[in-house]
């Protein structure tokens, strides 16, 4: 499997270009589940007890692994859920944070983003707190690359 799963993912600038111009709720959910769907399915092997992420009410794996990249490295995410909803916040995620090097995973702030899409307040809190948990994972994954670089998946 290509390590750049989110090929597919569009631009996050994209993203909040097509955000914007849905008006209605149900249109922004369908388009969230629509993001989801354009992600290539995990590889079994990769549906470790490892990979699985706690504090998540639906079942999410998420594959980290560095991409060389001149003198430095990327940090490419890989990932899934039993929950379409939970796809697309994951497919979000990676159109922020999949192809950059852990440093600017580190410093980036998806909050932000959720925010400005006003997805933060439209999701239940067990969605957020999942949503949380997806994103510390990926920051640890992030630090644990910066430490010790063979120990990422």
């Amino acid at each position: 499997m290509d390590a750049t799963q989110n090929e597919q993912t569009p631009p996050i600038d994209r993203i909040l270009e097509d955000f914007e111009f849905l008006d209605d709720w149900e249109d922004r959910y369908r388009y969230v589940i629509e993001l989801g769907r354009g992600l290539r399915p995990l590889p079994e092997e990769w549906r470790t007890p490892e990979n699985k992420v706690e504090g998540c009410v639906s079942q999410v794996w998420l594959h980290s692994r560095l991409k060389p990249n001149g003198a430095g490295a990327l940090l490419v995410l890989n990932g899934d859920s039993d929950a379409h909803i939970v796809r697309g916040l994951i497919a979000i995620l990676f159109s922020l944070l999949s192809g950059r090097t852990p440093d600017e995973v580190l410093a980036a702030e998806p909050d932000r983003v959720f925010e400005r899409l006003g997805l933060r307040e439209h999701l239940t809190p067990q969605r957020s707190n999942g949503l949380n948990a997806m994103v510390e994972r990926i920051k640890r994954d992030a630090r644990l690359a910066l430490q010790h670089p063979e120990r990422v998946n």
